[in-house]
């Protein structure tokens, strides 16, 4: 599929350089997100029910019994207000990764450069025939979620999209994350790959959100799995 082709209808992904990395190895084929609540006064659980088993974000504050039997037979009840969660991306949708960039405004015609390729980069200026090195001269890298679209260099394609509390996940799905333990010959089913990927996950959330988001709070997360397209 041509470039310009997937750029009108890629959904933008943030990644840090070391899942881009991965990525261009192709070491990761699979990413969490924490699943957001909406409202302060939710949980999330999962509910089952004749049409299934869904993720739900279910009200919590009202106090007391919400079922109870009348004095009559009957029976009386007060419903708790939920809603479904919707996943970020579905199976089948283009993603663009955004990642830690910087451009070179003094080339003729600019160029994207990417951290993931490199702390230190030659950068040719064709005015004066010298050039800058990006880290001696002291020019920053812009974050990833400021990165334009038109910059994108790495495209992915979802292949599967589930939920699931945290600390689900198997040695061999901490493998396809890109974690990989750190025994001479790492392999899908070392268990140091599930130990691997905690730091990384860990490292991943901001130190204030460790008890919502951390790995021992196990939060539901979007399981998002893909597949890197190659552009024409």
């Amino acid at each position: 599929m041509k470039r310009s082709d997937l750029l009108q209808i890629a959904k933008p992904i943030l990644f840090n350089t070391d899942m881009v990395r991965a990525t261009l190895d192709d070491q990761k084929t699979s990413t969490r997100r924490v699943v957001k609540k909406k409202y302060s006064n939710t949980e999330l659980k999962m509910k089952t029910d004749k049409y299934g088993s869904r993720l739900i974000e279910i009200q919590k504050d009202i106090e007391g019994e919400t079922y109870g039997q009348k004095q009559d037979g009957g029976s009386w009840h007060r419903l708790r207000a939920y809603i479904e969660p919707k996943p970020p991306y579905r199976p089948g949708d283009i993603l663009y990764v955004r990642e830690t960039w910087w451009r070179n405004y003094y080339h003729q015609y600019g160029k994207y450069f990417y951290r993931a390729d490199g702390e230190e980069v030659q950068i040719p200026v064709i005015t004066g025939g010298t050039a800058l090195h990006r880290k001696a001269d002291g020019l920053k890298w812009h974050p990833s979620i400021h990165m334009p679209k038109e910059a994108a260099r790495l495209f992915l394609r979802v292949t599967e999209v589930r939920v699931e509390p945290l600390q689900d996940i198997t040695p061999q799905e901490a493998y396809l994350e890109g974690a990989r333990c750190t025994c001479m010959t790492p392999v899908p089913e070392c268990a140091g790959n599930k130990d691997e990927f905690i730091k990384i996950w860990n490292n991943t959330v901001k130190k204030k959100d460790l008890p919502l988001y951390g790995w021992d709070a196990n939060p539901w997360v979007w399981v998002i799995e893909f597949e890197r397209l190659v552009c024409e």
